[in-house]
């Protein structure tokens, strides 16, 4: 078994979509960032790469390239589970923890593990999301930024 983790955080700025697991929501604010900025499906992106030993997010999906200018990370999040099967790996499980102050995540948490697991063609009850405030701390207690920590496993594909 091979275990992979994967960390995101970005910024909120007015008059930018909020998409979480390739969920949008309907609050005020967005996160700034090349791509959708979708802080989940980044996090989950590294954690798969790290644990295939493949780099990370920024070498194959670099911001310095248009291509991926405000692409919907779910296309960034396939192209990884294709690079994890060329290596011949299967992944298991991925498992999300979501740190944001605002919006309350609870109510499209099964939407965000449907999108997650149909992107890496896998059961949707290996994906598991939670999510957890920072209680008024840091920059994310403050409803400045919103950040997502993962981790996968994988297993060979004998």
């Amino acid at each position: 078994m091979l275990f992979g983790i994967g960390y995101d955080i970005h910024k909120l700025v007015e008059n930018r979509k909020l998409v979480l697991g390739g969920v949008e929501f309907d609050y005020h604010l967005g996160l700034l960032g090349h791509s959708d900025a979708d802080v989940v499906l980044h996090a989950v992106c590294d954690a798969l790469l790290g644990a295939a030993a493949l780099g990370d997010i920024g070498e194959h999906f670099p911001d310095t390239d248009q291509k991926w200018k405000g692409v919907s990370s779910k296309i960034l999040l396939s192209r990884v589970a294709d690079l994890v099967k060329e290596q011949c790996y299967i992944i298991n499980n991925i498992d999300v923890m979501i740190l944001a102050q605002q919006p309350k995540i609870g109510i499209k948490k099964l939407e965000m593990k449907r999108n997650i697991a149909e992107c890496l063609r896998m059961d949707v009850n290996r994906v598991n999301i939670k999510a957890t405030t920072m209680e008024g701390i840091d920059a994310i207690g403050r409803g400045e930024a919103i950040a997502t920590q993962a981790i996968a496993s994988l297993y060979e594909d004998l």
